[in-house]
């Protein structure tokens, strides 16, 4: 099984690769590559697009790569479970506001607005630890529960307007969508390599997940 790491030039992924390959190799869950490949990525069994910078730049730098399409065929047409983290979750929306309104990938039904916090105290972007509270049951949850706590760093946020595709939210002046998914997708607004065992165990839901 070859869990594939999307190369768009659009943000570093050493440490998301780093900790795919260790719970792979601890849990015999396959190989990991980082790939910019439109043939790997076609043919992959699991795809992680992750994701810093702006929306429009991320969309943008995906759009005019050479996985644009291959992303597209295997998640959409092959069923091939996928993975957004961080702008690579805020993509699956159906458009984001950030500096201009620009066009997401559509496989979940909302849209990507700046955080709004009227507590003087709440600092944006909303970066560090915070709790998650469970919306949906969803395997990707398996062994998650509320309270755990996992790594944020973002200004923008996903608005979901079908309730069954927010899987978690967390709470920063307001509800923040924390997890999402459809049908072989998924989707993550922390950073699950930087949220110590948490993260760790949502990796290994990801990798051991047949939808």
């Amino acid at each position: 099984m070859l869990t594939a790491l999307i190369d768009y030039n659009s943000g570093n992924l050493h440490s998301a690769v780093k900790a795919f390959e260790k719970i792979a190799n601890e849990n015999s869950l396959g190989s990991v590559e980082i790939t910019s490949d439109p043939d790997i990525i076609s043919n992959a069994d699991r795809l992680v697009l992750p994701g810093d910078g702006a929306f429009p730049a991320c969309k943008n730098a995906l759009e005019r790569s050479e996985v644009f399409e291959a992303l597209k065929y295997a998640v959409c047409a092959k069923g091939t479970p996928f993975l957004g983290i961080c702008v690579g979750m805020q993509l699956m929306a159906n458009q984001g506001s950030e500096f201009e309104l620009t066009n997401g990938l559509g496989w979940i039904n909302g849209e990507v607005e700046k955080i709004k916090v009227d507590d003087p105290k709440l600092k944006i972007p909303h970066m560090g630890w915070n709790d998650i509270i469970i919306d949906c049951d969803h395997p990707i949850l398996k062994e998650i529960k509320d309270g755990d706590h996992f790594y944020f760093v973002h200004s923008y946020q996903m608005k979901v307007f079908s309730k069954e595709q927010r899987l978690a939210h967390a709470s920063y002046g307001g509800d923040i969508t924390a997890i999402v998914a459809k049908d072989n997708m998924a989707g993550l607004q922390f950073h699950p390599e930087k949220s110590s065992h948490s993260g760790m165990k949502i990796i290994q839901n990801f990798l051991a997940w047949a939808p």
